[in-house]
């Protein structure tokens, strides 16, 4: 199969911020996406709202499914930690470093879970680039993030969302009230707001399921609900930070002792896996995935990833985080690890790979973005 490489630069989830701050007037940013320019913006991001299912249930959200809109890339892995920086900084993964949900803490043999984030690793110095939130307020622009209390001091939320106000909210109703409020502060203002319910939702019960179905219709229902308090002079997006499938198939790493043969680290998910030789051992380690994963994944060494361009220009500095081998499934099957992640291998909606169904996402617009 052809390798799918997100649209970095043209169409992709890293272009979204930068075009937001653009339209808002702040110098030296780039308006890729030709967003119109207006003093405030609100962008709303879903956990989870890929783009091919939204059009799969338009019954289901009868609002987003009236707006006008595009789909966009995620970028890869398609996963929440490096779509969110990705948003977050205006940069492919190759510029920000959060390459996965686990990824390898160079030299030190272990690994790092960029979603629960362990107290030795800063944020600060892992996640270095500066934030959209940093550069909107350093032109002036009010930034303002709205989420739940419990993800306010976390570690993700200091490398992605810093520079910005977190404003807590543990509500749906509560969303709406906090964004209606900063939307209107200073004579510019940036909102983001992030839901996480439909995302947790799939991983549990899969996308497929009535009770993902009815959870779209609470999404539906808040983005009708920002919309309505938006003031006139505000835009307000919607987009997500992945889709989601829900595979048949599994493959147990841990139970084949030809996968597990001279690795020392396994990364990534189910979805998207970064596998970690033993040092001399990458050639070995590479040619066992491939013979195992024929006609189901795509396996690529770290070089081949890079030259592909699957992370976009990827930093010096930040290579060795990515795996030797590279394993992405693009058939109906799942890479788990039973001993090493019991709770990761019993999710029913997964994603991370780059196939259309967890890769696009949405951009709508209650004021067409061009």
């Amino acid at each position: 199969m052809i390798l799918p490489v997100p649209a970095y630069g043209r169409e992709s989830l890293a272009d979204l911020g930068p075009s937001v701050l653009a339209a808002l007037g702040v110098a030296g940013e780039a308006n890729v996406l030709g967003l119109p320019g207006l003093p405030r913006a609100c962008v709303l991001l879903v956990d989870g709202l890929g783009w091919e299912l939204l059009r799969a249930h338009p019954d289901a959200a009868p609002y987003l499914s009236s707006l006008p809109g595009r789909p966009l890339t995620a970028g890869f892995p398609s996963t929440t930690a490096t779509s969110v920086a990705s948003f977050g900084t205006g940069r492919p993964p190759g510029g920000h470093g959060m390459f996965g949900y686990q990824v390898a803490v160079p030299g030190e043999r272990r690994l790092h879970n960029c979603l629960r984030w362990s107290d030795t690793i800063d944020p600060l110095t892992w996640q270095a680039a500066p934030t959209i939130y940093d550069r909107a307020v350093a032109a002036g622009v009010s930034a303002g993030h709205v989420s739940a209390r419990a993800f306010e001091n976390s570690g993700l939320t200091r490398a992605v969302y810093r520079g910005a106000r977190y404003l807590t909210a543990d509500a749906l109703g509560q969303l709406v009230a906090r964004a209606e409020r900063a939307i209107r502060e200073g004579e510019r203002a940036l909102v983001t707001v992030y839901h996480g319910d439909l995302d947790a939702t799939g991983h549990v019960h899969g996308s497929r399921s009535a009770a993902w179905r009815y959870q779209l219709g609470f999404v539906d229902l808040l983005a009708r609900r920002l919309a309505e308090v938006m003031p006139p002079d505000a835009a307000l997006y919607v987009t997500a930070d992945h889709g989601m499938t829900d595979p048949t198939d599994r493959i147990d790493i841990d139970a084949e002792a030809g996968l597990r043969e001279g690795v020392a680290l396994l990364g990534g998910e189910a979805r998207a896996r970064h596998v970690y030789a033993e040092p001399g051992a990458g050639a070995d380690v590479l040619a066992a995935w491939r013979e195992r994963l024929a006609g189901r994944a795509w396996v690529l060494s770290r070089e081949e990833a890079i030259a592909e361009g699957l992370f976009g220009p990827v930093e010096a500095s930040l290579a060795p985080r990515i795996g030797d081998v590279l394993a992405v499934p693009y058939a109906d099957v799942a890479l788990v690890a039973t001993e090493a992640e019991p709770l990761e291998s019993t999710l029913v909606g997964m994603h991370g790979s780059l196939i259309a169904a967890e890769q696009l996402v949405p951009l709508l617009s209650r004021k067409d973005p061009g």
